[in-house]
């Protein structure tokens, strides 16, 4: 059973961060740390529109914490705050409630599936998306931008 958890594929994605660091000059940044571990991401955004133009990742966390910011910084350039919203809720669902990973760019989250059996992962393994999500708000927010539709209509 554990070594589904820790798959030959998570360890990979582990091991292989994209878009180490910090921006030098974000739009904003948010950190996340799972109070049940210790694991802590903290990540930089630039947006554009309300998309994602500019990453990176500081990832202080576990294999499976690691795994999942591996998916995201792979994928995260482009993405709006509703995908962004989306694969959070998603990937929550997934591992707390045994729900469908997510779909699109971040489908590669289903290979985490296997956390769903340890509650006490859950938190380190959603904090790279929290902290995305809550980092592009913040930019949208920041510039007067946090509209759901290019005309601003909800």
């Amino acid at each position: 059973m554990i070594d589904d958890l820790y798959s030959a594929k998570v360890l990979a994605l582990a091991a292989n961060l994209p878009r180490l660091g910090r921006l030098a000059e974000p739009d904003a940044s948010a950190e996340k740390i799972s109070k049940l571990c210790g694991s802590r991401v903290t990540v930089d955004v630039k947006v554009d529109g309300d998309r994602v133009a500019d990453f990176a990742q500081d990832v202080k966390a576990c294999a499976l914490g690691q795994a999942s910011a591996s998916v995201l910084g792979a994928n995260v350039l482009g993405a709006s705050v509703q995908e962004l919203e989306s694969a959070r809720d998603q990937f929550r669902a997934m591992l707390k409630e045994g729900g469908s990973p997510p779909e699109g760019r971040f489908a590669d989250l289903a290979m985490l599936a296997p956390v769903k059996d340890y509650p006490a992962r859950h938190a380190s393994t959603l904090l790279a998306f929290e902290a995305v999500c809550e980092a592009v708000r913040k930019a949208l927010e920041n510039r007067g931008g946090a509209r759901t539709s290019p005309a601003g209509a909800a």
